[in-house]
């Protein structure tokens, strides 16, 4: 069976979670089985394992997206799996299984900046109604998503009558590193610093405001913002984090994002909505502990590993913060955090495709 993987998402350098989870889900899922790719940009490649047979079609973005399955039958695919549900399909003569992750932009319909105004525009229109995405999932086999939250959220609004699996996200590997403060030889008590560590993006769903509003109240502590950005962003987090201590890194490269996740205290999150919620699984990997927002997709993946407060909660953030100064709590967080993460790797989550597409 040939199986080919849709990698038009990853990006060209610093990956996002969609690109992530495809080089992951691709990596993993070609140590199992051959696979082909797809990619709109050599450069792609840089991303994923050396010696994938590939092939060049349209971006994922262009006006020739509804009829890519002209470009996508010259491969001889079997099945194809999209990590997107936007792929098109119509004139495909093989199976096609494509990926829900959230249903964020339905309650903020705010879009991704990167993407380019017309689609933007698109994406606003796309997410008024919920007969387009019935539309989209209907067209494929199968559907998959990250999460059991979001699959229910699937089964609630009837998007789909073809049958959902779940696929979750992974962490990467952990570097074998003994003794170094959150890397695979263990973290210590000691070894951790009085901070946190952001890692995701500042749109409006993400409430960055409520961890930069907690560090007005907690004198003594760093909050470590990893992501990238914008001018009007760090302005206005800095302004509601008063005299307390915000360090933006404007992009942190994946060595430096794990040190600093590696001797922080907990990774912390205010978001509203997520469908699986990465940085958490990275985070509890290198035994770090979690003080997130309490929405159903953190409990779901957190586990025992997190406190939970309301978006709306600064004075129950800082309390959750301030619990982990007791070395007990900390260390017994930090180890539910290692067991708990380990129900997430990418091996597991290729079996689980894979079973799908050659079924």
């Amino acid at each position: 069976m040939k199986i080919v993987v849709d990698c038009r998402y990853l990006r060209v350098g610093r990956h996002d979670g969609i690109s992530r989870y495809t080089a992951g889900i691709v990596t993993a899922l070609a140590r199992l089985h051959p696979v082909e790719v797809l990619v709109n940009d050599e450069r792609q490649l840089d991303h994923l394992p050396d010696g994938l047979p590939w092939h060049l079609v349209s971006a994922p973005t262009s006006w020739r997206e509804p009829f890519v399955a002209r470009q996508v039958r010259r491969t001889g695919a079997d099945v194809v799996f999209s990590p997107m549900q936007t792929m098109g399909t119509w004139g495909r003569d093989y199976r096609v299984v494509l990926t829900l992750h959230d249903l964020i932009y339905y309650r903020h319909p705010t879009p991704p900046r990167n993407l380019p105004a017309p689609v933007r525009l698109l994406w606003r229109a796309f997410h008024l109604a919920w007969w387009p995405q019935r539309l989209l999932l209907n067209r494929a086999d199968a559907v998959v998503t990250v999460s059991e939250t979001t699959r229910d959220l699937i089964a609630r609004h009837r998007l789909t009558r073809r049958p959902v699996t779940v696929v979750p996200n992974a962490p990467d590997p952990v570097p074998e590193a003994p003794g170094l403060p959150g890397l695979a030889g263990g973290r210590s008590e000691t070894s951790r610093t009085r901070s946190l560590v952001y890692m995701g993006s500042f749109m409006p769903y993400k409430n960055v405001e409520l961890p930069a509003r907690a560090m007005a109240r907690l004198p003594g502590w760093e909050l470590h913002l990893m992501s990238p950005v914008a001018p009007e962003h760090r302005a206005r987090l800095s302004e509601l984090a008063g005299a307390g201590t915000l360090v933006f890194h404007d992009g942190a490269s994946d060595e430096v994002y794990r040190d600093v996740l590696g001797s922080a205290t907990a990774l912390v999150s205010g978001s509203r909505d997520e469908g699986f919620g990465l940085p958490l699984v990275e985070a509890m990997a290198l035994g770090t502990p979690l003080v997130v927002s309490d929405i159903p997709v953190f409990r779901e993946v957190g586990g025992d590993a997190g406190a939970y407060v309301d978006p709306d909660d600064v004075a129950g953030f800082v309390a959750a913060v301030r619990e982990l100064d007791d070395g007990d709590v900390w260390a017994e967080r930090s180890a539910a955090a290692r067991i708990r993460a380990a129900g997430y790797d990418w091996n597991t989550s290729a079996k689980a495709l894979l079973a799908l597409l050659v079924g």
